[in-house]
């Protein structure tokens, strides 16, 4: 049955093929070597030949007097961040699904999508030089208004706004390309029907729009709560500094610190693995309500 399948759609096959190699071989190998967390790791025995330590790595870091603050300023942040970035994209998106004028749509398109083209060194580089404490944009203005300059990168208590709106002024025009996507692919025969019921702006989206775009924002926000212990660890690190790392030092920054710096492996896999599982239980129950109370999931 199989080879008869085989020969009819060969080609198939064939273009499936590369796909499936490349998931195998850089995506599901490399878990093997997640049982690092359970071993002593030597260098010249090897991840197989190491010794076994159980748990032992896990308890460690569950010990670890800073293991709740890590966890804290992980999930702060990532929750603040998706509290505040996610609604902005579906708005911006409403937004340019109203405007008539083709100029002005793209204009605004173009200035919201090119910021994401940054990269993240050259991102934070930026919010340095602004939030510079004597000659920074920001720090300047505020002088020529009367007011003492900010260390803001100095202050713990701006450092998660700092990260979240610079995330969400370059990220917002990028994420809101998918929901534009959506709504281009709502049945016009709706607004049609909307506007013979004389239903005004606000009716249209709230009646015709944001339904059509609820499968979407579930997926979206099952697929982003899934990742909400699995942060970007860049900008955090370069943003970080010994000031504000009361509330910057998280779990991908301290997994880093330990792991490559302070060359534990065992303990930095052991931490990072942990991560995942967190953010698995997370994706599956986010999935699992989503699928009851909306109809709509991953799987």
């Amino acid at each position: 049955m199989a080879a008869r399948s085989f020969k009819k759609h060969w080609q198939l096959y064939i273009i499936v093929t590369p796909p499936l190699l490349y998931f195998f071989i850089f995506k599901y190998y490399p878990m093997l070597n997640a049982v690092l967390a359970f071993k002593d790791y030597n260098v010249i025995k090897g991840i197989w030949g190491s010794p076994w330590v159980g748990m032992r790595n896990f308890k460690l870091f569950f010990n670890n007097p800073i293991f709740w603050d890590l966890i804290k300023n992980t999930v702060y942040l990532s929750g603040y961040l998706l509290l505040a970035g996610f609604p902005i994209p579906i708005l911006l998106a409403l937004m340019l699904n109203e405007v008539r004028g083709n100029k002005f749509k793209r204009l605004v398109q173009l200035v919201t999508f090119a910021p994401y083209f940054i990269s993240t060194v050259v991102m934070v580089s930026i919010i340095m030089l602004f939030l510079a404490p004597r000659l920074g944009f920001v720090n300047v203005l505020l002088n020529h208004l009367g007011l003492d300059s900010i260390n803001f990168l100095g202050e713990p208590g701006m450092f998660r706004s700092i990260y979240v709106w610079s995330d969400i002024w370059q990220t917002a025009g990028y994420s809101a390309v998918i929901y534009l996507a959506a709504l281009a692919g709502i049945d016009p025969t709706l607004y049609e029907a909307a506007k013979v019921d004389g239903a005004s702006r606000f009716q249209k989206i709230w009646n015709v729009d944001l339904p059509g775009l609820l499968p979407t924002i579930v997926i979206v926000l099952i697929l982003n709560v899934g990742n909400i212990m699995a942060i970007g660890f860049e900008k955090v690190y370069l943003l970080q500094n010994p000031l504000n790392l009361v509330n910057s030092n998280i779990i991908s920054t301290y997994v880093y610190s330990i792991g490559l710096l302070n060359a534990n492996y065992s303990f930095a896999t052991a931490v990072g693995l942990f991560n995942s599982v967190i953010n698995l239980v997370l994706l599956v129950l986010v999935n699992s309500l989503a699928k009851r109370f909306s109809n709509n999931s991953l799987w």
